[in-house]
């Protein structure tokens, strides 16, 4: 099935790249935005939304390869989840980091609990080729196949996300000597596995390679709620993800509402400002019964905000640089925070053990540096992503994307 769905999407790209030549991109289209998305180690085998703020669809087809590395990191640490509500009561009233001495759920006859345990050591790579074109003049698809590797993060093809530079930063910058133990563990190392409570395992290794899924998304521009006077936007996109791995082989649906003004200065360079939210129905429908549970947080729901500077150059060029501040709500239910009970290595690492469990049960959210340089015939953006909270989901990413469009 997924090979089929490949061939057909490469013979028509192939097809319109054959048809069509290079002319320009609608010039300019609002915010210039990538795929920003986190390499988030849950988040990677769902579909996950990306904002859209251009203003209209584009006026020539585009053919789009987005590439992104991020470093993550989480040591070992398990999770019981007491299963006797008189015992979640009692935990409910005990700081979370002296529930273990209380009781011993390793004796599920006396403590029923249920189990998982979580380690996340890798540098996690994202590619994505995506085709989007106008199917009328306020309505745009978009087709997008998304594959991930996992590697050591070796130099030289992991310079800004490798251990090295991080724990550099950490020694020289900020964050003091080694604060979440990866020199204890050993720099540069792959350590990937998560087993749920059901039982299931979730494991990769250095240079693993998987298409994580192929994601269709309509978006409406609707004249009602344009206003061109005050130079105001909208668009309303309906988002259709097919999960291929085989640790999560399902369908997730979602929405998203955008919106963009703009204000143009004296001298034509502009400023743009968009506000973004979505919603995302998780495993909307599961192809079989053995998917790993990553989250029991069904609806992943975001709202982001982007500032973008546009100066145009003498040959009707530009350069833009834009900020990105983005929040996704929690993968597990908060409630379980409240008397789960974890164990890790708190005596040999500095802190941070917790996290790998902990973090999914908060708002993961992120800012974004991004640059873009764009031609009438391509246009090719850079961008930086930090983790200001420390959820290590990823610690620090970067990414680069060239969109190329097609016109008649």
């Amino acid at each position: 099935m997924l090979r089929k769905a490949l061939v057909t999407i490469y013979m028509f790209i192939s097809l319109s790249s054959f048809c069509q030549n290079l002319d320009s991109l609608a010039f300019k289209n609002g915010i210039d935005r990538p795929s920003i998305l986190s390499t988030h180690h849950f988040g990677i085998f769902s579909s996950r939304i990306n904002q859209n703020f251009k203003i209209a669809p584009n006026k020539a087809p585009v053919i789009s390869a987005n590439y992104t590395s991020g470093n993550t990191f989480h040591p070992f640490v398990e999770a019981y989840f007491p299963r006797d509500p008189e015992v979640r009561e009692q935990l409910r009233n005990t700081t979370w980091f002296n529930r273990g001495s209380i009781f011993n759920f390793t004796d599920q006859e006396t403590t029923p609990a249920d189990y998982t345990n979580i380690v996340i050591d890798a540098v996690i790579k994202e590619f994505r080729i995506s085709y989007s074109m106008a199917l009328a003049e306020a309505h745009e698809l978009g087709i997008t196949i998304r594959a991930y590797s996992i590697s050591r993060g070796k130099y030289p093809l992991s310079i800004f996300t490798s251990d090295e530079t991080i724990e550099w930063f950490h020694t020289n910058i900020a964050g003091g000597e080694d604060p979440f133990g990866r020199r204890f563990y050993g720099l540069n190392q792959v350590n990937f596995r998560y087993l749920d409570r059901n039982g299931r395992t979730l494991e990769l290794n250095a240079n693993d390679f998987f298409v994580g899924g192929i994601e269709l998304n309509h978006f409406y521009y609707p004249k009602f709620l344009k206003n061109e006077a005050r130079k105001l936007y909208f668009n309303i996109g309906h988002h259709i993800g097919i999960n291929t791995s085989k640790f999560n082989s399902a369908l997730d649906y979602g929405i998203s509402i955008n919106g963009v003004k703009t204000i143009i200065l004296k001298d034509k360079n502009e400023f743009n400002f968009g506000v973004g939210s979505s919603l995302l129905r998780k495993n909307f429908i599961n192809f079989n019964s053995n998917t790993v549970d990553l989250g029991n947080n069904l609806l992943l729901a975001t709202l982001e905000g982007h500032i973008e500077f546009t100066k145009y150059t003498k040959k009707k060029n530009y350069n833009a640089l834009g900020i990105n501040y983005r929040i996704q709500s929690r993968f597990n239910k908060k409630e379980e925070a409240g008397y789960y009970t974890l164990t890790g290595l708190w005596q040999e690492i500095n802190g941070g053990w917790q996290n790998g469990i902990a973090k999914l049960y908060t708002a993961l959210s992120d800012w974004s540096l991004i640059y873009t340089y764009g031609k009438p015939n391509y246009k090719l953006s850079l961008f930086l992503k930090q983790d200001l909270l420390v959820n290590n989901a990823p610690d620090f990413q970067t990414g680069i994307n060239l969109s190329i469009p097609i016109n008649k």
